[in-house]
């Protein structure tokens, strides 16, 4: 089984409504996020997938939420927590996947660093059961 990862960071505000805690203010993080994908068979060049390519696409989904509060996101349901940031980033990488390239399957989870010592995973039970 052979398992790739790429990272890039982006920089947002966001408040938890149904949280009762200092989470329920107002306050920001310098987000971490991990993408991982696995597969068994190597391609063309005998990568799994291009590590520009994921980048790439990554750091475009990225854009759309860094400098933002992410209540003003309505796929959040006004509560992005970090299981749902990484529900969302992932779907979204998955949708901008070149197909001809990469293949969707591959997508295996998404890490989403709030701080160095607390992170959220999203990974669909067919990722775990496809490869």
């Amino acid at each position: 089984m052979f398992k790739v990862r790429v990272e890039a960071d982006f920089a947002a505000a966001h408040f938890l409504s149904r949280y009762h805690g200092k989470c329920e203010n107002l306050h920001g993080h310098n987000y971490r996020v991990r993408l991982w994908a696995k597969g068994e068979t190597l391609g063309e060049g005998g990568m799994l997938a291009d590590f520009g390519t994921l980048k790439k696409i990554l750091r475009d989904v990225l854009s759309s939420l860094d400098h933002t509060n992410l209540n003003d996101k309505a796929e959040f349901d006004n509560d992005p927590s970090a299981e749902r940031i990484a529900k969302y980033i992932f779907d979204k990488v998955r949708a901008k996947l070149p197909a001809d390239t990469i293949d969707p399957s591959l997508l295996y989870a998404v890490d989403v660093y709030e701080t160095p010592g607390s992170m959220a995973r999203y990974s669909p039970k067919t990722a775990a059961l496809k490869v």
